[in-house]
């Protein structure tokens, strides 16, 4: 009985010292808005908030929030020469921002994930609109099928209309598949928990199973919008540590690909 209660107890401590370890990291990366004294002049992996409205098909601006910012900005700074701003303890530094807030513009690259779903006003399509044509980058990712694209094309053609800036399709010669790797094709990737139930990667069925990477590009050529509709990279980078099958499937593609698109913003 002794034993028992001790085994019991051990548990006990162990599952509170973990929930303690995840309340710290929490603490930590607990979403807050970025400030203009968050740039230190390094490279921020700068995400997104957006709202989500009925009438589409999407999470919201957290999906894989922070894995996915932590864990590209980590290799990122392994693979290249790219100097990523890091705390303290030598962890990354990802930054939240509004599409209307001023500190977008410290940012030369912004990703948001599970666009289907937002919603933006005529202040955050004024802004975007400016901080693009300036220079900046979006990356958006993560929404699968019809349904959600055509809501996300309704909502970025308040920040840029046809005909001035048609969106159009990448082809594989472009630079963005050669900065740094050479990439024929845009991979699917899909979220780990639908890999691992159905072996498959298109989340919405026929509707989802072709890849399409589209950008919106300014009067140079310059990509200012990258979409990648019908894959989840945010995911190869979020859970490469939980399945040896999922990080062999799709952590190289995944990471090849997202440091191509960091390069390419940061260097056009």
């Amino acid at each position: 009985m002794i034993r028992r209660r001790t085994v019991v107890v051990a548990v006990i401590v162990a599952f509170a010292a973990a929930a303690a370890a995840e309340a710290q990291f929490r603490g930590r990366f607990a979403p807050r808005l970025a400030t203009m004294e968050d740039y230190d002049g390094s490279f921020h992996f700068c995400r997104g908030w957006f709202r989500s409205g009925f009438g589409g098909d999407g999470g919201g601006w957290a999906a894989d929030y922070p894995w996915a910012d932590i864990n590209l900005s980590i290799r990122l700074g392994e693979l290249t020469k790219t100097i990523v701003s890091k705390d303290a303890i030598g962890d990354p530094r990802p930054l939240i921002m509004r599409m209307s807030d001023p500190t977008i513009y410290q940012c030369g690259f912004v990703m948001m994930t599970e666009v289907g779903a937002i919603v933006i006003d005529d202040a955050e399509a004024a802004n975007l609109r400016n901080y693009l044509l300036k220079g900046g980058f979006l990356w958006v990712d993560d929404f699968w099928g019809s349904y959600a694209w055509n809501h996300w094309a309704s909502q970025i053609r308040k920040v840029f209309a046809p005909p001035d800036y048609p969106i159009v399709d990448l082809p594989p010669d472009h630079p963005l598949y050669h900065t740094q790797f050479n990439i024929a094709r845009t991979a699917q990737i899909t979220n780990i928990g639908f890999w691992l139930s159905t072996g498959q990667t298109s989340e919405r069925g026929a509707d989802s199973a072709q890849v399409h990477t589209r950008a919106i590009l300014d009067k140079d050529g310059r990509v200012m919008i990258l979409m990648t509709h019908n894959t989840d990279f945010g995911d190869s980078w979020e859970r490469e540590a939980e399945d040896p099958s999922f990080f062999q499937k799709f952590a190289a593609d995944g990471y090849a690909f997202g440091i191509n698109v960091v390069l390419y913003a940061m260097t056009h």
